[in-house]
């Protein structure tokens, strides 16, 4: 179990969303929201918004490196989220930094297409993704199209077929998430136990970020110490409920999520829908 003397850290190595709707922006959402303390390494920098990705500046490797290491060598670390790689480089540095972070464990948001259809993983860093991030893994937590990609099944896979095959592929524990489903529920499969996580399912699209917030709030549940199962479970409960009361009045797409339950607070009637 973590140490309740110490404030629980949790790393995230992804891009930056100019619109504070994914990326960095909502993993920190979300750690704070687990009752964690938020770090990060930025690997990228996207110039987006709530319809889509205009631009997208790497962060030289060495500086990925040092961001991490930086990080490690003071504050410390007791669990890891990635989200967008971007290129093969990247994953180079990625994997460089991961030896500055020692046992924590490491969940994997296999990020490769933005929720608004912006292409965020370059073709041949896919194959680096796959066969050298992804075995590093805790948990990996793909939708239903990225279990697809990673494993290379067809549309007719069942969920069950596409954890069993993305585990294959290397990851302690798989969640994949259920937002693309016909029912909503993730399904976690770690080798031995294969468990439906139910939750309420919302439009595709509904809000920016869900993603993103499921992986940190994964993260961020085992860095308090709790087991796979039950931080996948925690995890699923945040993500809906910041789906749920999403800030669809931002932007002319779908809105970020809210993780921080700033609609609540603003005690909003209604779904936050614009009238």
């Amino acid at each position: 179990m973590a140490d309740p003397s110490r404030t629980p850290v949790v790393l995230s190595i992804a891009g930056s969303d100019s619109g504070g709707g994914a990326g960095i922006q909502a993993d920190l959402k979300a750690l704070a929201r687990s009752g964690v303390h938020g770090t990060t390494a930025i690997v990228a920098l996207t110039a987006q918004n709530t319809v889509g990705v205009t631009a997208v500046h790497a962060v030289p490797p060495e500086m990925i490196v040092a961001q991490v290491r930086a990080v490690a060598e003071d504050i410390g670390i007791d669990a890891v989220k990635t989200g967008m790689l971007g290129d093969a480089d990247t994953i180079d540095a990625v994997l460089e930094a991961l030896g500055h972070t020692g046992s924590a464990p490491l969940v994997v948001d296999p990020v490769m297409v933005a929720e608004s259809g912006s292409v965020l993983l370059e073709p041949a860093a896919r194959t680096a993704l796959i066969e050298r991030i992804l075995p590093l893994a805790a948990v990996a937590t793909p939708n239903l199209p990225e279990a697809r990609e990673l494993s290379g099944l067809g549309p007719e896979a069942s969920a069950e077929e596409l954890a069993r095959a993305v585990r294959a592929l290397g990851p302690a524990a798989v969640v994949v998430t259920g937002g693309h489903g016909d029912d909503g529920a993730d399904l976690f499969f770690d080798g031995e136990t294969l468990e439906a996580i139910p939750g309420p399912r919302h439009p595709a699209g509904a809000s920016h970020g869900s993603g993103c917030t499921h992986s940190a709030a994964l993260a961020a549940q085992l860095a308090l110490g709790r087991p796979p199962l039950e931080a996948a479970r925690q995890a699923r409960r945040l993500a809906a409920e910041a789906v749920g009361s999403g800030l669809r009045d931002l932007g002319a797409g779908p809105g970020p999520v809210d993780a921080l339950g700033i609609a609540e607070g603003r005690g909003r009637a209604g779904d936050g829908r614009r009238e």
